[in-house]
C-alpha cells in the first residue's frame, strides 16, 4: 500500500475484529486471517501485537499458532511491554515456556518480563526467566 492509499471503515473493522480473535483465543480464526495474508506482527494504535493481546488474556493456542507463523517476541508496545512481560505479569507459565521457547529476551523493553516479575513478586516467574 502507498502513503496515497488509505482503508476504508469496512477494512480498518475487519482488521479490528482480528485484536478480538486474539483477545478471545479464537485460534482456528487468527490462523486462517494470517494464512491468507493479514500480517502476524498487526499492531492497534496501542502498539500491541496479535502476540501481546494473546499473551495477555492467556490465549495459549493462539500464543502458539501465532509463534508457529513467525510472530515477533520482540515487539514493544507504546507503553513499553512486551508478550513476554504480558504472559508474567497474568503468571501463565506455559505462555512464557513458549515465549522463551520461541526466543523472547526476558530483559527486552523498559518493562522487561524481569522487571515485571520483580516488581509484583513473582519468584516462580523469575525462576523461569533466569537461567
Amino acid at each position: 500500500m502507498t502513503s496515497q492509499e488509505t482503508l476504508t471503515e469496512e477494512e480498518l473493522g475487519f482488521l479490528r475484529s482480528m485484536f478480538d480473535l486474539a483477545r478471545d483465543g479464537d485460534a482456528t480464526g487468527l490462523s486462517e486471517a494470517v494464512d491468507a495474508g493479514i500480517p502476524v506482527n498487526l499492531t492497534n494504535g496501542s502498539g500491541d501485537s496479535l502476540l501481546i493481546l494473546a499473551a495477555y488474556h492467556c490465549r495459549t493456542d493462539v500464543v502458539r499458532a501465532l509463534l508457529e507463523r513467525g510472530a515477533d517476541t520482540g515487539r514493544v508496545n507504546d507503553r513499553g511491554q512486551t508478550a513476554l512481560g504480558a504472559a508474567v505479569f497474568r503468571r501463565s507459565a506455559e505462555i512464557v515456556r513458549l515465549l522463551l521457547g520461541a526466543g523472547a529476551d526476558p530483559a527486552l523493553g523498559p518493562r522487561s518480563a524481569l522487571d515485571v516479575a520483580r516488581h509484583f513478586d513473582l519468584p516462580e516467574m523469575l525462576a523461569l526467566l533466569e537461567p
